[in-house]
């Protein structure tokens, strides 16, 4: 959920470990959410200081390239929150994705972590639900206000207890490791 003034917004999501992305496709399409996108690919690519401030600070500086349109985006470092992950996010469209890449780099900027997911949009209501397929495996992320991601959860017979509240970056960094995603 993208709320505040007309410069900050403020992110509230959570991931949902799931099976079948099929399966949940249905589930959700059962339940009256609407198809804003169809599935696709994702590419990511995040940036970072050479001292890696950005990753230390816990904010983040993703490109996301989905064909030809691309998503600049700055992650402020998560508030305190126990079940969801709540950030300020400031995004915006990129006409050029490669000369972007140059002045990031010609600003001290060299990427840092890349990854890509196919995933599919859904809406209901004000609430975003993506199905995310990526190497650490497949979530829904839930997006909205906190009592819109707590109910339609519940109705998908989920709990505050499935909430992952962790990135991409930190679930597919730790694929494999004790304590990782599978």
């Amino acid at each position: 959920m993208r709320a505040g003034g007309k410069d900050a917004m403020t992110e509230i999501e959570v991931k949902i470990r799931i099976g079948d992305p099929k399966a949940a496709r249905e589930k959700l399409l059962g339940l009256g959410a609407v198809v804003a996108r169809d599935r696709h690919l994702e590419t990511n690519v995040l940036f970072d200081f050479e001292s890696g401030a950005l990753r230390a600070g816990r904010r983040a500086l993703r490109l996301r390239t989905t064909g030809k349109r691309a998503t600049l985006t700055f992650k402020g470092e998560p508030r305190k929150s126990r079940s969801f992950k709540v950030r300020e996010e400031f995004e915006t469209q990129v006409r050029n994705p490669r000369e972007l890449r140059k002045i990031l780099k010609a600003l001290g900027l060299r990427e840092t972590f890349a990854y890509g997911k196919h995933r599919t949009v859904l809406r209901k209501n004000r609430l975003t639900i993506c199905i995310d397929e990526t190497s650490a495996g497949n979530f829904l992320e839930l997006e909205g206000e906190r009592h819109e991601i707590t109910r339609f959860a519940r109705a998908l017979k989920f709990g505050r207890a499935d909430f992952i509240t962790r990135d991409y970056i930190e679930l597919i960094g730790k694929r494999g490791e004790p304590g990782g995603p599978d």
